[in-house]
């Protein structure tokens, strides 16, 4: 069973960049294919991006496309998502989240993970 630490949330100023690492333990972080969620206060967990463990496919959202980057580093047993020109509606809690590797087409959905990491603030400043 994989566990997951994220880390690297803070504050930033609108149109500044974060990298949020979340760091695997307990398995081998190649055999998930991961993700990255976002809840805010009063609000439903969204979607962020999410990156395969065969073939390396990425995915993204329209409100985060073109801004955020989902990587790996499976040598490191880690992910990461870089976030860019950061908005002020992009501030919440981040949560990484994984399970096994799968060819099942569909990958953003929150019940599709099994594993999940405590989040990490991301604060924007405007």
């Amino acid at each position: 069973q994989v566990q997951l630490v994220e880390s690297g949330g803070g504050l930033v100023q609108a149109g500044g960049s974060l990298r949020l690492p979340c760091v695997a333990s307990g398995d081998t972080l190649s055999r998930y294919d991961m993700a990255w969620f976002r809840q805010a206060p009063g609000k439903e967990r969204e979607f962020v991006a999410a990156i395969r463990s065969i073939g390396g496919a990425t995915n993204y959202p329209d409100p985060v496309k073109r801004r955020f980057t989902i990587s790996r580093d499976n040598a490191k047993n880690t992910v990461y998502l870089q976030m860019n020109s950061l908005r002020a509606e992009d501030a919440s809690v981040y949560y990484c989240a994984a399970r096994r590797a799968s060819f099942y087409i569909g990958d953003s959905q929150s019940a599709e993970y099994d594993y999940w990491g405590q989040g990490t603030q991301v604060t924007v400043s405007s």
